[in-house]
Order: C-alpha cells, then sequence, then structure tokens
C-alpha cells in the first residue's frame, strides 16, 4: 500500500511540474534510499523480536528469520 501511494505521489508531481532531469533522478534515489533504509530498521527489529511477539504479528521463528534475512534492496 504504501509503495502505491509513494509511486501515486511521484506521478502526481511529474505531471503537475515536471521536474528537470537532474531533479527527478535526485528524487528517485532519494525516495529508493528511504525506502531501503526503512527496510533495514523493520529486519533488524523483526530479528530482535520475543517468539511470543512474533505470534503477535501472526509470524513464527522460521518466517521471521528468513524475512530478516533477506538484503535490504530485496522487497
Amino acid at each position: 500500500m504504501a509503495q502505491a501511494a509513494t509511486r501515486d505521489a511521484l506521478s502526481f508531481l511529474d505531471a503537475a511540474h515536471p521536474l528537470p532531469p537532474l531533479a527527478s533522478l535526485a528524487l528517485r534515489f532519494a525516495v529508493v534510499t528511504a525506502k531501503w533504509a526503512q527496510r533495514r530498521r523493520t529486519r533488524k527489529a523483526l530479528s530482535q523480536l520475543d517468539p511470543h511477539l512474533l505470534n503477535d504479528v501472526g509470524l513464527n521463528r522460521m518466517s521471521a528469520h528468513r524475512e530478516a534475512s533477506k538484503m535490504f534492496w530485496q522487497g
């Protein structure tokens, strides 16, 4: 859902006021970098959750480990 919102926001910005190519590239780089940083933080936090907290979010230890061991660029 957040990915669709980000894409919609970028599309709106491009349609409303087209950015110069370098600015558009810089904006896309910033969005991707922020997304990667968020994935890294949330996967690190997921790897540190106790079993009862994993159960609260509907995950078991194996699926949490599988998600937490993905690299930050993997969706």
